[in-house]
């Protein structure tokens, strides 16, 4: 820090073209301040101030200095406030992924509401992600922050379970269910379903699947899709209904209607996932914005 404070003298002097201005100035006396500059141009091997008896002038080699220091300087401020933005949690990156429902219900109010509590952090944003996928995605650092549905048996992850989302039917507006007010599970029996994919080890699929298990009604599965958009443009379609989380209504498609899933009632969790070690402010900040909404949201 010795050559912050020479820098900070060289300043004060060049400013006030008079060392005794300048230890004022600096509030010190002013043989330690002349000591100062004497030891920084010897450190240089060059003449920074032309003195006189009436006044101090910089020389060109001064002049070239200034400028410089004034650079370090300023420099060196910009670093400390920088790591003090960092230490509070206001500046810094996140990638946060999100399951399907999510992306349609949840997303659009997070994105603002992190916009406006949390404006030096730059978030990006990855919509439709199946678990499996986001549990890769956070292991390689594809993505930060995971709003994905539990279970999530993997240690080195820490799980916060946010919300629990009533599941529901969404069908086409012109099948012979569409017209109730609410549908058992046991209604399914015999009915084409749309669900998500097995293959890509979709957290929904094993839901469906246990659900219908559960009433002793054998599934008819007609499609598995990957995303939950594509899920309900094929109920749209006509090709069959869908067991979907209640927050996937918010996707608005003509020609689908969503109905209450009764007998029983069913609900599916969703949660917020990061590695571990994970603890930085501004992520821990983003994790606190999104417990809130998602509660008063839920």
């Amino acid at each position: 820090m010795d050559l912050l404070r020479h820098l900070d003298a060289f300043i004060a002097v060049a400013e006030e073209r008079h060392f005794g201005r300048a230890a004022a100035r600096l509030q010190m006396a002013q043989p330690p301040l002349s000591q100062q500059i004497r030891r920084l141009e010897g450190e240089l091997g060059v003449e920074l101030f032309a003195r006189t008896t009436r006044r101090v002038d910089l020389t060109p080699a001064g002049e070239a200095y200034l400028v410089r220091a004034r650079s370090i300087l300023g420099s060196v401020d910009e670093a400390g406030d920088e790591a003090r933005r960092v230490a509070a949690g206001v500046t810094g990156h996140l990638r946060i992924g999100c399951v399907g429902s999510a992306t349609y219900s949840l997303l659009p109010r997070l994105s603002r509401r992190l916009a406006t509590e949390l404006p030096g952090v730059e978030f990006s944003f990855r919509g439709e992600m199946l678990v499996a996928d986001q549990v890769a995605a956070l292991h390689d650092g594809t993505i930060d922050l995971a709003l994905l549905r539990p279970p999530v048996l993997d240690g080195t992850l820490e799980v916060r379970d946010l919300r629990e989302e009533r599941l529901m039917l969404a069908v086409p507006s012109d099948h012979p269910l569409a017209g109730r007010r609410q549908v058992r599970v046991d209604d399914l029996a015999g009915v084409d379903l749309i669900v998500h994919s097995a293959a890509r080890r979709s957290t929904m699929y094993d839901v469906v699947r246990g659900l219908l298990a559960d009433a002793g009604v054998t599934p008819r599965i007609r499609h598995e899709v990957g995303e939950t958009s594509t899920l309900v443009t094929l109920v749209a379609g006509g090709l069959g209904v869908a067991v979907v989380p209640e927050p996937v209504s918010a996707l608005a498609i003509d020609g689908v209607a969503y109905l209450p899933l009764v007998r029983p009632v069913r609900t599916i969790g969703l949660a917020l996932a990061h590695r571990s070690e994970r603890t930085e402010p501004h992520l821990e900040r983003t994790v606190a914005v999104v417990e809130a909404l998602a509660r008063s949201a839920g």
